[in-house]
């Protein structure tokens, strides 16, 4: 369930970006979203309505889907315990390693 709602929400994300990067600024912007290029479908003002009600649609959905995922996923971490809580463990003494085998012919046993 909830990768299903990840998912959605990484499309509405995206969508989400688009649409608000295809809007005109106030200073000129990116504005992809001219009344030239809609040709006589829409005029400048109906594009910019267009636009504007797909964005709070978009950024409705986006935080229901954002709440909703956070309150699927509230409890599903382990709780955070802090190392200043657990009493402190003496270091275990250094044991020598044992010495390396005597190299060359051993001697004889009888």
């Amino acid at each position: 369930m909830t990768s299903v709602l990840l998912i959605i929400h990484l499309f509405v994300t995206l969508a989400l970006i688009g649409v608000v990067l295809l809007q005109r600024s106030e200073g000129g912007g990116l504005g992809i979203g001219s009344s030239q290029g809609m040709g006589a479908f829409m005029g400048g003002r109906g594009t910019a309505n267009l636009l504007t009600r797909t964005t709070a649609i978009l950024a409705a959905i986006f935080m229901g889907l954002s709440l909703t995922l956070a309150l699927l996923n509230r409890g599903t971490s382990a709780p955070v315990k802090s190392i200043l809580d657990a009493p402190a463990q003496p270091a275990a003494p250094a044991v020598p390693p044992p010495p390396p085998a005597p190299k060359g012919p051993s001697a004889p046993t009888n």
